[in-house]
Parts: structure tokens; C-alpha cells; sequence
């Protein structure tokens, strides 16, 4: 099988698999989530927004790096829905916080979708540096390069299993923060694998998803910060 059809697998793999997550987080830890993330306008918005910054940040980290073609990225994806939702939910009103049924499945598909980037070759411009680790790991151009997808779904998977636990726990801090605590995490450890990628650099050291991280992980910080005090004499709401 191709790079292409494998890196494709992986992505319907990791689709199946986050919703299956969700599934989980409702239908069996029977976790209540407010109902405007569920809605038509709501679900096209986080759609368009994650397409539109998967392509154009992922084009444009590609172009940055003297790499032709048109790239797509999980962390563009990220932004790019954050984005929409949050000017989507201004214009509507909605005051809710609406993220947190997402945080699993967020950890969940990303860890999945990172073994397709791995498989998919020197074609697939998601590989490392060159290393001489012996984990390394030749993508097709007979260089042995960190295999920094492994690493981000390897850690991504960690967190949904700490996510997973704490829901198991019902810990009400994790589930009313869960998505601005999954993004901040992934957020920061994006920031630490970019120092073993090699994308061209736009300030100083940092590539553009240095600076995305940087962004979003100051979003997630400023999310948890902020969250309301709940009374905890009335019925838990999640964020």
C-alpha cells in the first residue's frame, strides 16, 4: 500500500477512533456536555474553520520551508476551528463553554493520525531531523531522521489515558477544562517535537508552528484562568 492510501487509512482510522471516544465519554460515562456544540451551524463552523487552517497553515509552513505542493496540518486544523468557534459564538451569543466533549477525541485522533504521517513517507513532510539515535528511522531518502510523529502520538495517547482516568474519576476539573487542558497540552508538546522538524523558520529559531503553539497554548492558559466558579450546590455544567 502507497504512502498516500496509508496516511488516508490512518485518517478515516483516526476519525472512527475520536468519535468512538466521544461515544464513550456520553453513552457510557454518561457525561452531560451542553447541547450547543451539537447543533448544525455550530458543527459546520468547527468544519470549515479546522479545513481552512489545516490547508492554509499547512500550505504555509510548506511554502516557508521552500517545500512546492499543499500541505495540510493537525495544528492548523486546531486553530483554525478554535478560531471559527469562537467568532461563530460571539455573532450567536452563546456565552456557554462548549469545547470539553471534544478533549478526548482530539487526544485519541491525533494520536491515531500521527501513525499514518509515519507511514506515509519521506513524501509526507512530517518527518524529523536527521539523527544518529538508534530509533531512527529511514523515510525513504536513505537518511535516518527522529520519528517525531511517533513521538507526538505516543504523548497525545498518554494524555487521553489521563483524561480517560480522570473521567473514570469524575474529576471536575478535568472535564469542565478538558478541552483548553488537551489543547495547551498538545499545544505545548507540538512546540517542543518542532525543534526536530525541518521547517523553514519565520522569528529567530521558531517555525510558524513554534509561533501557532505559542498561540494556542496561550488560548488554553487564558480559557482555564478565566473559567467561571461553579456552585456546587447547583448541577455541574462542562466548559
Amino acid at each position: 500500500m502507497s504512502g498516500v492510501l496509508l496516511h488516508t487509512a490512518f485518517d478515516v482510522l483516526a476519525w472512527l477512533a475520536a468519535g468512538l471516544a466521544g461515544l464513550w465519554m456520553t453513552r457510557v460515562e454518561k457525561v452531560a456536555f451542553p447541547t450547543a456544540a451539537t447543533n448544525l451551524p455550530y458543527v459546520a463552523t468547527v468544519v470549515f474553520g479546522a479545513g481552512v487552517g489545516a490547508v492554509g497553515l499547512g500550505t504555509a509552513n510548506m511554502w516557508l520551508s521552500g517545500v512546492p505542493g499543499i500541505g495540510r496540518s493537525i495544528e492548523g486544523a486546531l486553530a483554525g476551528g478554535i478560531l471559527a468557534v469562537e467568532v461563530y459564538k460571539h455573532f450567536a451569543g452563546i456565552r456557554t463553554r462548549t469545547g470539553a466533549r471534544f478533549a478526548l477525541p482530539l487526544a485519541v485522533g491525533v494520536a491515531v493520525g500521527r501513525i499514518g504521517c509515519y507511514l506515509a513517507g519521506i513524501d509526507d513532510f512530517t518527518y524529523g531531523t536527521p539523527t544518529t539515535l538508534p530509533w531512527g528511522h529511514d523515510f525513504g531518502d536513505g537518511v535516518l531522521r527522529h520519528p517525531v510523529q511517533l513521538y507526538e502520538g505516543a504523548v497525545m495517547a498518554g494524555f487521553a489515558l489521563f483524561y480517560a482516568a480522570a473521567v473514570r474519576l469524575r474529576d471536575p476539573f478535568v472535564i469542565d477544562n478538558g478541552f483548553y487542558l488537551a489543547a495547551g497540552f498538545y499545544a505545548a508538546q507540538r512546540f517542543a517535537w518542532e525543534f526536530f522538524k525541518p521547517y523553514g523558520a519565520v522569528l529567530g529559531p521558531f517555525n510558524l508552528f513554534h509561533v501557532l503553539s505559542l498561540a494556542i497554548l496561550a488560548y488554553a492558559s487564558l480559557m482555564i484562568l478565566s473559567a467561571p466558579h461553579k456552585d456546587p450546590a447547583h448541577d455541574r455544567a462542562v466548559a
